[in-house]
């Protein structure tokens, strides 16, 4: 009530004695005279001060013995109206004078504002925990990567063009054409010879080389390029021409583009792909380094072949024979076939840096030979030369004609010397045939020769022989 403290004026409690229970609900109180307390035969209260002591209640006079008194309730000290029926009394607080005021105190428990030390030292702890985390766990992943303390290697630079193997690339090239690749192998009575081939057709064709299956036993398989195997069966062959094709039965082969051999150039880049001494899946690089390098072949007592073969420095050891040679473009433009070598005859021989691969146009005509017909014509030009004339100017001196042959029919004699064929000149017997077999039967092709003192041009057909 407008600042006062409001109080019912009574103190309830009585020395040395014990509340008494509350009134019971429902009790009347009396109509008139001060309060009496229950159970003490109705004796009126004492007002304070009354009392022996001042400020504090004393039995009031003709009030029956303490002990026999009690409060109202138990817990009256802590009711603030004490008995409702009791007069009031408004205390009214003294006034403080100034300068007398108490000095406040401040409560350590309580909360206060932070200071701008604290609010500093947060983030410097934060960062300082975040640190140490944060190496702890970097080390532990160092540890358990296998690495130490250096670091090696520089700083990444810009990826070269060279390292983003493009489809153009060595890379990108080998990639399109080792599916193509394969491994063949022959049982033989003395074992198993192994070489190399490439599938030329959806069907399951692969050429080869005559030399990797002949003297086999019939019993042929392949190994592709993801190690699997299937058997093969041997389709047919070429001695002279060094070409065999066998055939596999399985599905989704992928061919290999064929090139151009007769469009390429000395220093063309170009690619070896085979199994060299067993190891599948192998390509090694090089050039052209010649063209039309006529050479003649074959083992003691068996067939002579003859090439007008693509010489090149790519690495063809034993193994890769009957694999492909590839152009920049990843297209096949020779079959490896032979190379040569400083070793005696009949020892290992290895790469020197000098191989030669058949020409893709004269396998391809080989191929689609057998594949057709079972075997392959033989190109001829119905002449024979006897070896170089050993004269200035060079050439191969025709030892024989045949009547009604091609050379016949162009007017080449017994006698005549042939110094070029195609513009590419004579000077070993080996010439004649191999550079003459590089051309389909039905090709044309310019001869010059010499008769005498003259010099002469004439234009010989080309023909397949008879048998």
């Amino acid at each position: 009530m407008g600042g006062t403290d409001v109080t019912d004026g009574w103190d309830w409690r009585r020395g040395g004695e014990t509340p008494a229970p509350a009134r019971p609900p429902g009790a009347g109180a009396p109509s008139v005279g001060p309060p009496t307390m229950p159970g003490a035969d109705r004796a009126p209260l004492a007002p304070p001060g009354s009392g022996p002591t001042p400020g504090w209640p004393g039995p009031a006079v003709g009030a029956p013995n303490s002990a026999d008194a009690s409060a109202w309730w138990s817990d009256a000290l802590a009711d603030p109206w004490r008995d409702p029926a009791a007069p009031t009394a408004v205390v009214v607080p003294g006034v403080v004078a100034p300068g007398t005021e108490p000095e406040p105190v401040s409560d350590p428990d309580a909360p206060g504002r932070p200071t701008l030390r604290h609010l500093l030292l947060i983030p410097v702890i934060t960062a300082l925990l975040a640190g140490t985390l944060g190496g702890a766990l970097g080390y532990a992943f160092a540890v358990r990567g296998g690495a130490g303390a250096a670091v090696l290697g520089g700083a990444p630079a810009e990826v070269p063009a060279l390292a983003q193997r493009k489809p153009e690339s060595l890379a990108g090239v080998a990639e399109r054409v080792l599916p193509s690749v394969v491994t063949v192998r022959m049982s033989s009575l003395g074992g198993t010879s192994e070489g190399s081939g490439f599938i030329a057709t959806a069907d399951g064709h692969v050429i080869t080389n005559d030399h990797v299956v002949a003297g086999g036993t019939g019993k042929a398989s392949v190994v592709f390029n993801d190690g699997s195997t299937a058997p093969a069966t041997i389709v047919g062959q070429d001695a002279e021409s060094d070409i065999a094709v066998i055939k596999v039965s399985r599905p989704g082969l992928r061919p290999v583009e064929f090139g151009d051999s007769d469009a390429l150039a000395v220093g063309d880049p170009v690619l070896a792909i085979g199994s060299p001494l067993s190891l599948a899946n192998t390509v090694t690089a090089g050039i052209v380094s010649a063209l039309d390098r006529t050479m003649q072949a074959g083992e003691p007592g068996g067939p002579v072949r003859y090439y007008a073969a693509i010489q090149t420095d790519a690495a063809v050891n034993h193994g890769n024979s009957g694999g492909p040679l590839v152009d920049g473009a990843g297209r096949v433009v020779g079959v490896n076939s032979t190379i040569k070598s400083l070793v005696a005859e009949g020892h290992e021989a290895g790469n020197i840096g000098l191989a030669f691969a058949i020409p893709i146009n004269q396998a391809k005509r080989v191929t689609q030979d057998i594949i057709g017909t079972g075997k392959a014509r033989r190109t001829v030009i119905g002449a024979r030369a006897d070896g170089p004339t050993g004269v200035v100017g060079g050439g191969l001196r025709l030892a024989e004609v045949e009547p009604s042959g091609p050379a016949d029919g162009a007017g080449l004699k017994v006698g005549d010397v042939i110094l070029k064929i195609n513009g590419r000149p004579m000077t070993e017997p080996t010439d004649l045939t191999a550079l003459v077999r590089k051309y389909a039967p039905g090709s044309v092709v310019t001869v010059e020769y010499r008769r005498g003192s003259a010099r002469q041009n004439t234009s010989v057909t080309l023909a397949a022989d008879a048998k």
